[in-house]
Formats: C-alpha cells, structure tokens, sequence
C-alpha cells in the first residue's frame, strides 16, 4: 500500500480508482478485506468463502462508479457483501432432501424444543447451541435464497429490520413480509421432521 495511499479516505481512493489509478483499489481492498470475509464467512459454506469474498472485491471494483458517498464506503460495501450472498444461494439453491434419521438425537430433540420458543431472543440463544447447527443448516438449505437471506440477518445475526433492508437494499415492508414467512416456513420444515420422527 502506497504511503501516500494510506492517508487518504476510502470516498478519495475511491475517486482516484474511477479516475484511472486503479492500482490505488488494492488499499481499499487491504482496508475492508476482514470484514468482507467475517459477513462472508457468516453467509456461505466455509469451502466457499474466499470465492465468494473474492467475488465481493470484483462487483466492489466494476461497481465503484456508483458509490455516491451518502453513506461510508464500508456500509455501501458490507451491503454489496450480503448482496454476493444472496446471489451465491440464487444460484446454488436447489430441493435437498435429508432424512430425520441423519440428524443426532441431540438434534432431534433440539428440532421438538425450538418449536416451543416464542421469544427471538431464546431462537437466538437455541440457535447457537452445537446440537442445533446439523438441524439449522439442513432447514437453511430448504429455504428460498430470498427468505433464508432473510432469517440469517433479522433472527441469526440479530439486526432490525431497517438495518437488514438497508443491506439488502430491499423495503422495510418486503424485509418484514419475508422475515414472518421465513419463520414459518422454518416452523413447517421442523414440524416435518418431529412429524418424521414420530412416524413408525
């Protein structure tokens, strides 16, 4: 990173890029990398996550042109970083199909427990539990990309609806509908599983 490089802010570095000095992008790149790859890492497969991440730099660059500077650079970039994500589950997603009897009985029984907690919070906290993460990702892989963006931001990472809109660069309306409908989608997917397992 050029010396003179590292005094400048992300917006003049920014017009120094579209200007012509495209080598001035590699300080943004250095700048912002460990953020990109920690949103990056919390939205895709960990063998895919510097791909991804890579991607993220690649649509930063083709794209700096419109960055307005209404907002820092590093919000306008984390958005373009969940943006990539969604993107990469549109064209990964397709109808996996994994049996109740593949998961432990640690998660079985977390699948029968979640379906008894109302408070986000509580979501949250089970959510978190290591027995939860085998039922978590298979019930993730039967989402939509649309809602499983969704219910990683609002009820996984805890942002507001406004926060995960802005993001998304979607409305606060649509972020909302989705959230409740991926929350009952996510219910249907367990229901199913207890159902499974029920079953003689």
């Amino acid at each position: 990173m050029a010396q003179a490089e590292q005094a400048l802010t992300d917006a003049e570095i920014v017009r120094l890029v579209v200007e012509g000095k495209t080598d001035a992008f590699e300080t943004l790149v250095t700048r912002h990398q460990a953020q990109v790859f920690k949103i990056v890492g919390r939205h895709v497969p960990r063998a895919q996550v510097d791909e991804v991440a890579q991607d993220v730099f690649v649509r930063a660059f083709t794209s700096l042109a419109t960055y307005s500077e209404q907002a820092p650079f590093h919000h306008w970039l984390a958005s373009l970083a969940v943006r990539t994500c969604y993107g990469f589950w549109r064209e990964a997603y397709r109808s996996r199909e994994t049996p109740m009897s593949a998961l432990s009985e640690e998660g079985q029984t977390w699948v029968e427990h979640v379906l008894t907690v109302q408070a986000d919070r509580s979501f949250h906290q089970q959510a978190a539990a290591q027995e939860a993460q085998t039922v978590l990702h298979w019930a993730l892989d039967q989402l939509s990309p649309e809602n499983r963006t969704v219910l990683t931001l609002v009820y996984l990472e805890g942002l507001s609806i406004r926060e995960a809109a802005a993001l998304l660069n979607w409305s606060q309306v649509n972020v909302k509908v989705r959230a409740h409908r991926a929350r009952l989608r996510l219910r249907t997917l367990l229901l199913g599983l207890v159902k499974e397992r029920g079953s003689p």
